[in-house]
């Protein structure tokens, strides 16, 4: 197909109406469909309305955004603890489970429900304003399996009329043939992996200039180095970040201007204390806290996500009149995200379970290598234990079972005190 000229990319609307309007019009529309949402879920999810009694709130007494912002924020990493209190969804489900059209396993675990509304993650938006246009042959290499991000990524892209390759993850060099074959010029996935099969092509003999056709990148489950975004802008690719969660779906998304990324026009955003849940002024860094007024299923009022990241309220040159967030900036407790998973600590108190006879401590420990993260288990075994090798391959099979990622085990002489579950040291350049 005939390449298309970068300017094709970043230049159009996906829905004019809704992101050029005027700064006050959306001010208001998004405190009106707040609220809306905040006494639907009152209504219709008896778990919100019971994380709301436990804390004494009474909601006909929340009247305005001033009302609203007071609310407690419903944090992510409690949500495993809430379904499994109340399961399947912890009583925040606001429709009868036949209403639904997917039902998804996210680590935890937590199931995330999937509505039968059109685009209903919001993801065509992110994908268009991002540079894909109709006609791009496309490769999605985000898992199918259990987690939605392959699926509903996949249906975005039909959705602006591209065309999907469903690679997964995995099998570089049958990926490789394909790109080279199929002259697939469109890739979602983490950035890292992208400039793994640019790598491989190169190793297997073939030539970029010829048999790389790749134009346009949407990235998101890690963070986008400068660097790296420089190293896949130099093979002519476009690469744009979107920020997108499993319960969630498209929550911002870069424009051509590729400075902070736009709020999607569908959701309402808190920049809050972690701590306290208090809104923070514009620039301050903190969690982002959201509520979406479009998902009438799973309604979220004030939630949590555990990223930190802070606002921009300036103009953007693009024309969008959103908001827009400088970037993922980290997280506000110790849930990581590794090869575009999340981890949670309890998923490593539960790998070490099986082996209490053996382990006396366990810890996580993410560095990066080159483009590639790197997940190692060390392992404190108790006094007169032998780290065999028989033991060190249990062990990373049971961890590989509990966070769906592979990882190596070490045996340590010793585990501080007071460290995290989960040591993050990775550098981002």
């Amino acid at each position: 197909m005939p390449k298309r000229v970068r300017e094709e990319r970043n230049k159009g609307f996906y829905d004019v109406k809704a992101e050029r309007m005027d700064r006050a019009e959306r001010a208001a529309h998004k405190e009106r469909e707040s609220l809306r949402i905040f006494r639907y879920a009152c209504e219709n999810a008896p778990g919100y309305r019971k994380f709301l009694d436990e804390r004494g709130i009474n909601p006909a007494a929340v009247k305005n955004n001033g009302d609203f912002s007071r609310l407690p924020v419903l944090k992510k990493n409690r949500m495993p603890e809430l379904h499994q209190s109340h399961p399947p969804f912890g009583g925040f489900l606001a429709v009868p489970l036949e209403k639904l059209k997917r039902i998804y396993v996210s680590p935890g675990p937590i199931y995330d429900p999937e509505g039968r509304k059109e685009d209903y993650w919001g993801l065509r938006k992110c994908l268009y304003n991002a540079g894909f246009r109709p006609g791009d042959i496309v490769m999605n290499t985000f898992s199918y399996h259990l987690t939605p991000a392959g699926i509903f990524l996949d249906e975005a892209c039909n959705g602006i009329g591209c065309v999907t390759v469903p690679t997964g993850v995995g099998n570089t060099e049958i990926q490789v043939k394909t790109m080279a074959g199929l002259k697939i010029n469109g890739y979602i996935g983490v950035p890292s992996f992208l400039m793994s099969l640019i790598r491989k092509m190169e190793e297997l003999g073939h030539d970029t200039a010829q048999d790389l056709a790749m134009e346009i990148a949407l990235v998101a489950g890690e963070i986008l180095s400068p660097s790296l975004r420089k190293e896949l802008n130099d093979y002519g690719i476009i690469v744009r970040q979107g920020y997108i969660t499993a319960d969630l779906g498209g929550v911002a998304y870069e424009c051509p201007q590729e400075n902070g990324m736009h709020i999607s026009d569908d959701l309402y955003i808190e920049i809050c204390d972690p701590t306290t849940g208090e809104r923070l002024p514009a620039g301050g860094v903190g969690e982002v806290v959201v509520t979406d007024f479009s998902n009438d299923c799973y309604p979220l009022v004030r939630y949590g996500t555990g990223d930190l990241s802070a606002l921009d309220e300036g103009e953007c040159a693009c024309g969008r009149t959103s908001y827009k967030l400088k970037g993922i900036m980290g997280r506000a407790d110790e849930v990581t995200k590794i090869k575009g998973m999340f981890v949670h600590p309890r998923q490593i108190d539960e790998a070490a379970a099986g082996f209490s006879a053996e382990v006396e401590k366990i810890r996580i420990v993410v560095t990066r290598e080159g483009v590639t993260d790197r997940m190692t288990a060390e392992i404190l075994l108790r006094k007169g234990v032998e780290g065999t090798d028989a033991l060190k391959t249990s062990l990373e099979e049971r961890i590989r079972e509990t966070t769906k990622l592979r990882g190596s085990v070490v045996f340590v002489p010793e585990i501080p005190a007071g460290s995290k579950k989960i040591e993050d040291r990775r550098k981002w350049q």
